[in-house]
């Protein structure tokens, strides 16, 4: 298969294959330096799936989803402006020419078209910040089962970085022993101690590095799955919003009519 290396790299690797204490030795430190890898890399892996649910982190994304929606309100918030702008332009427009009456217009009719404006703001504000009380609590809900979730991961797979470790150690202490007893043929006491362990050690360190392909998958996952909660509760945030502004735009549609209208009547009387 391709993914096989030559075998003369089991020659040169392998502790089952050593012939003297020297090279067995020298083979045995690399089998613990790997297992040491695998375990580190396992446990980085288990600290990225439990990331997102940190504090700090869940902190974060209810800020993110109030800086989204301040800014959703804010343009919702101009647009009311610039109608009320719009629309107070035209009225003063009728009076060209005509400075009193352009005051008597805009004394008149300036408050009632800002308090519309201020009205409309009010209760779209409102209406946004309910929504967003709303899908915050949505938001860090999912985020609590996403986390409960991802927790039992973690210490399901938490002892498997100890495992790994051990076999380090293991690995290791009998590396030291190997130079402390001296050079020459291997005995068939190490021998058959460094081929338990080498055995060992490929079926572990296998068995491990499935489990951190499988957690980073599952982090991988798990960050989506944030990314769309998170993009859900902005979305019923703004969905909000376009309701708010919808019952409400027949109302300010009739209070700017209603202003012009009025503005007309006095141009009529003038």
């Amino acid at each position: 298969m391709p993914y096989l290396l030559p075998d003369w790299v089991a020659e040169l690797t392998d502790p089952r294959r050593a012939e003297t204490m020297e090279e067995l030795a020298d083979r045995l430190v690399p089998l613990a330096e790997q297992a040491i890898d695998v375990s580190k890399r396992l446990r980085e892996q288990l600290a990225l799936l439990n990331a997102p649910f940190q504090a700090e982190a869940l902190h974060g994304l209810i800020e993110e989803l109030n800086a989204r929606a301040a800014q959703a309100f804010t343009e919702v918030e101009t647009e009311i402006e610039d109608t009320v702008g719009d629309r107070l332009a035209r009225i003063l427009e009728h009076a060209a020419g005509r400075p009193l009456l352009r005051e008597r217009l805009a004394a008149e009719l300036l408050p009632v078209l800002e308090r519309q404006r201020r009205l409309f703001g009010e209760r779209v504000g409102a209406r946004t910040a309910g929504a967003v009380q709303s899908a915050a609590g949505t938001l860090l809900d999912r985020a609590g089962e996403l986390s409960e979730a991802a927790g039992a991961m973690v210490q399901q797979v938490l002892p498997a970085v100890q495992e790994g470790l051990v076999l380090a150690e293991r690995a290791f202490r009998l590396a030291s022993r190997v130079r402390r007893a001296g050079r020459g043929p291997v005995p068939e006491g190490p021998a058959l101690e460094a081929g338990e362990l080498a055995g060992v050690c490929e079926e572990t360190l296998a068995r491990l590095e499935l489990e951190w392909s499988v957690i980073g998958a599952r982090s991988r996952a798990v960050r989506a799955a944030l990314r769309g909660v998170e993009e859900s509760a902005f979305s019923e945030v703004t969905q909000a919003i376009a309701e708010c502004v919808a019952e409400l735009a027949p109302e300010h549609a009739r209070v700017l009519d209603e202003a012009e209208e009025r503005a007309l009547e006095l141009l009529g009387k003038s």
